[in-house]
């Protein structure tokens, strides 16, 4: 199962868009880290670097 974030919460949204950090296309999207990330990006990366429950 893939990785589904909730963004709905308006510290997600910057009236200023910068490069997402992932594919470097212009966002106004941010992480919970505060950088630029489209949300669609930022789930595949985690679901690309997430290893499965149970593996090393």
């Amino acid at each position: 199962m893939g990785a589904h974030f909730n963004w709905s919460d308006k510290n997600h949204w910057s009236p200023r868009p910068e490069p997402c950090g992932i594919c470097d296309k212009p966002t106004n999207l941010r992480s919970d880290r505060g950088k630029p990330a489209h949300k669609v990006c930022a789930e595949t990366w985690t679901d690309q670097h997430t290893k499965p429950a149970g593996k090393s």
